[in-house]
């Protein structure tokens, strides 16, 4: 009964829209906001799973090198793409509790972070694998301020921002969750971390911001909470 109290309190109208809150794509945020096609991602590499989870370590120092497309294609599938589809609904690289996916990642792309995208705030949809251009700006050192100025993670060509609308969680199971988002949270870093190893890249992971003023700066959604921000490009 605390659950469902919970749920009716925290998240009016819940029972009403349900069926918005899971079955409705994700990817419709932005008034105006344009839809760009990511190549498609590549599903065998040159590293063995053991051998990644070998080399993987937190990174700190990035070069002034642009990422390819494909690249940057490929760390977005591998963060939290779709796999298959099972009974109508995606199924993607990470486990989630209900198949809800609560998920939603930001990518901030530096000036001359990504080739061919000019610098901004970039929604990431995995149901056609394309991206959506929420805001025009270079980011980086803003989002590096609200991080407790640990301004390192502004020389990375690219910020991804793993934030979770909790929501889309708790309409089926109250206040657990939360706590199914953040373990969600955790699945998608690590698969960051194992995918940028096996394209030859390394990834950083940053907990210590202030969570109201990077929704504020990058203009997303107030009820996408940002959970986790990992810098992501070429070692130094």
């Amino acid at each position: 009964m605390e659950d469902a109290v919970f749920t009716l309190r925290g998240f009016s109208l819940i029972p009403l829209i349900t069926g918005l809150i899971i079955f409705a794509p994700f990817c419709s945020l932005a008034a105006g906001a344009s839809g760009i096609s990511l190549p498609a991602p590549s599903h065998k590499g040159t590293l063995t799973v053991e051998e990644a989870l070998k080399a993987r370590r937190t990174h700190r120092s990035f070069k002034p090198r642009s990422l390819t497309l494909k690249q940057f294609s490929q760390i977005l599938w591998g963060a939290y793409g779709v796999t298959a589809k099972s009974s109508g609904y995606d199924l993607k690289t990470a486990p989630s509790a209900g198949a809800l996916y609560p998920i939603d990642i930001y990518a901030v792309v530096g000036q001359a972070g990504v080739d061919t995208l000019r610098p901004g705030v970039y929604h990431y949809c995995p149901e056609n694998h394309s991206i959506e251009c929420t805001k025009e700006r270079d980011l980086r050192a803003a989002v590096a301020k609200h991080s407790l100025r640990q301004m390192w993670m502004a020389k990375a060509p690219v910020i991804l921002v793993i934030t979770g609308k909790y929501a889309r969680c708790c309409v089926k199971y109250g206040r657990r969750g939360v706590t199914y988002t953040h373990i969600e949270a955790g699945h998608v870093g690590q698969n960051v971390f194992l995918q940028a190893e096996a394209i030859g890249l390394k990834a950083g992971i940053v907990g210590a911001f202030n969570n109201e003023q990077i929704i504020k700066t990058l203009g997303i959604p107030a009820e996408h909470d940002p959970l986790l921000m990992m810098p992501v490009g070429f070692p130094d």
